[in-house]
């Protein structure tokens, strides 16, 4: 059970913090250690400053850590496929995942409806960044309570799914793979695309997740170090604005593909009446580090059953919805063959002057692997955004962890932060 902090402990969770240092850190009673930036365990630039008494957390105040690059601001210089580079970065656990909301955003602004061979590619690549991601959540929540055969299970597949994005984008971090009303490029062979994503998910993947779970799931260490730590009950995960399996694992039954649809996650999607993919949302109660890692490793699975419905199904036809208003692409075939599609292209990729976007505002978000990512844009008809404001979802489940750390001994930090799975990027202001 979480230790309780008592009035005989000489502390005043309430109290002013800087009152709290002066009246019991100066004296002796408490002392103050920074987690990170340079601890293993944070995987990142992230810091949490502490007050501990003994070894129990009396009081954890976070800091978003260090790597500030101005990540907002640069919307504002770059226009609507340039910042895509920017959005990759934000969280490079699962960049193409970035790459589709952003872009997402971009098409509610300008009324772009992309085509349904653009829709299937793009939902079968964010299921791919959300495995991708995950993969990683899971496998460092094992290394980092010493289970380091568990974080090589989770990690060795992540290379496949490199090559794949390197298959299609010719990048293999970085992918910046969508554009304003399509992707960068058709799928080189989809054949071999479909191969290898299969190849992936039932020669690699399931083998691997088998391993993970025999490994970990009903290890006594691991139990003992994630259950009934780090508790976020239903009601504080609603009041702290929490999303995605953090939520679902409190028992908060939301998911963006499922209450606000979009892409193949929606019914009707191709205009035809398609039907929507079918998954299950994973959901758990009791709240703890290990119900967050058991909703993870079920979501891998669910992602896979998505896969497996599209990636045979992929429809025939452009992969870009070419808009006469000089917003998209225009097809290949007119820049080789006309001087129309020339001038366009040319216009779009070398001077941006072909961009018309409206006097008007736009939010859109995606669930991604961490929770709900959204992105709102605001247009003064240039050809550049306003402003770009980003809704990350590492931003809102960093600011859980006094919330979850208080009254926890020392170690079981790396319990809970591993979790959490934060991304310092996102944390980016």
């Amino acid at each position: 059970m979480p230790y309780t902090l008592t009035p005989d402990t000489g502390i005043d969770p309430n109290a002013d913090n800087l009152n709290y240092l002066k009246d019991h850190v100066d004296t002796g009673d408490r002392w103050v250690l920074n987690f990170g930036p340079q601890h293993p365990a944070t995987h990142t630039t992230l810091r949490l400053v502490l007050e501990l008494d003994g070894e129990r957390i009396a009081r954890c105040t976070p800091h978003i850590g260090y790597l500030h690059s101005g990540f907002e601001k640069l919307g504002e210089h770059l226009d609507y496929n340039q910042y895509v580079t920017i959005v990759s970065r934000m969280n490079y656990l699962s960049p193409i995942s970035n790459d589709i909301c952003w872009h997402g955003a971009v098409e509610k602004l300008f009324g772009i409806e992309i085509t349904q061979r653009c829709k299937v590619l793009r939902t079968i690549m964010a299921e791919m960044g959300r495995i991708q991601d995950h993969l990683l959540c899971v496998g460092a929540a094992a290394l980092d309570l010493g289970a380091f055969t568990g974080f090589l299970y989770a990690f060795n597949p992540r290379e496949k799914i490199y090559d794949i994005v390197d298959y299609i984008s010719g990048q293999r971090f970085h992918p910046d793979w969508t554009r304003v009303g399509g992707i960068m490029k058709e799928i080189p062979d989809e054949e071999k695309f479909k191969r290898m994503v299969k190849n992936f998910l039932h020669a690699d993947l399931e083998q691997a997740i088998a391993d993970l779970e025999n490994l970990v799931n009903r290890n006594r260490i691991f139990m003992d170090r994630t259950q009934g730590i780090g508790v976020l009950t239903h009601d504080e995960a609603i009041a702290f604005s929490a999303t995605g399996p953090i939520a679902r694992a409190s028992g908060v039954r939301r998911d963006l593909r499922k209450d606000e649809p979009y892409l193949c996650y929606a019914d009707n999607w191709d205009g035809e009446g398609a039907e929507a993919v079918k998954f299950s949302v994973p959901i758990a109660h009791e709240g703890d580090a290990y119900s967050r890692f058991l909703v993870r490793l079920e979501e891998i699975k669910q992602s896979i059953k998505i896969i497996d419905q599209l990636i045979d199904n992929i429809p025939q036809g452009p992969v870009d919805m070419y808009v006469d208003e000089k917003m998209t692409k225009p097809p290949k075939e007119e820049v080789y063959g006309s001087i129309e599609g020339l001038i366009q292209h040319f216009e779009l990729i070398m001077t941006n002057r072909g961009w018309e976007a409206p006097v008007a505002e736009a939010y859109k978000a995606h669930e991604t692997a961490n929770g709900e990512l959204g992105y709102f844009i605001v247009a003064d008809g240039g050809k550049v955004p306003w402003r770009v404001k980003t809704r990350p979802p590492s931003f809102i489940n960093f600011s859980l962890t006094p919330k979850m750390l208080e009254g926890h001994m020392l170690a079981d930090i790396v319990a809970v932060v591993g979790s959490l799975n934060i991304v310092a990027a996102e944390l980016d202001r």
